[in-house]
Order: C-alpha cells, then sequence, then structure tokens
C-alpha cells in the first residue's frame, strides 16, 4: 500500500507522541511531578496508536482525514500545554489544554460517522 504525505505525517506525529508519551511516564516515574508529567504520558501513550492505526490505513475520506488532523492537533497542543506547564508554570497559550482537550474529542466524535462512509 503506498501512503501519501497526509499518512506519512500522521504516522511521523504518532512516533512523536510515542516517544514523549514515554519520556514523560520516565519523568514521572523519576522526577517526582506525577500529576502532570502522568496525565502528559496518558494522552500521549493513548493517542499515538490511534494516530498511527489511522496512518496506516489512509483514509482518502475528508471526514476521517478531519478527524484524524483533530486528535492529532489536539494531542499535540494539550501534551504541548502540560509540558509547558510542567517546565514553566504556566499555560502554552491561553486555553490550550481546553483547545487541544476539544479537538480530540471532536476528532474522535468524527470517527463514528467516518466509519459509516470508509470505502476501501
Amino acid at each position: 500500500m503506498t501512503q501519501d504525505w497526509f499518512s506519512r505525517l500522521t504516522i511521523a506525529v504518532a512516533g512523536i507522541l510515542g516517544a514523549i508519551g514515554i519520556i514523560a511516564a520516565a519523568g514521572a516515574s523519576h522526577a517526582g511531578d506525577e500529576r502532570i508529567l502522568g496525565a502528559l504520558s496518558l494522552i500521549a501513550l493513548t493517542q499515538a496508536p490511534a494516530l498511527l492505526a489511522l496512518g496506516l490505513l489512509a483514509p482518502k475520506q475528508l471526514i476521517a482525514r478531519i478527524a484524524t488532523t483533530l486528535i492529532a492537533l489536539g494531542a499535540l497542543i494539550f501534551c504541548a500545554d502540560l509540558a509547558t506547564r510542567h517546565f514553566t508554570g504556566a499555560a502554552l497559550f491561553p486555553m490550550s489544554a481546553p483547545i487541544g482537550g476539544s479537538a480530540m474529542i471532536l476528532g474522535w466524535a468524527l470517527l463514528v460517522p467516518a466509519a459509516f462512509l470508509l470505502r476501501r
């Protein structure tokens, strides 16, 4: 199966989130800040495999690509906000965590109709 740029980018984001998730889990275990780093690890390590699967599925339907994009961007924003809070004590930007979380929720919700529209 030939992967297009969207699939490759989705798989790359999955790899980034997976690596970040492992790093955050290690930090939560050894650095003492379990609350923020544990949450960061949880989000990264739950969204990474989903994005990997979506990238390998290579959906062509617009709604599936929008869902995938929302999950990826939401996870990146949410994780970046948590990392920024851990290292600086401040948010990435105002409302970044709710924006990232809402994007992920909307992306996951859009997968429901996308599932019925997928064609191989």
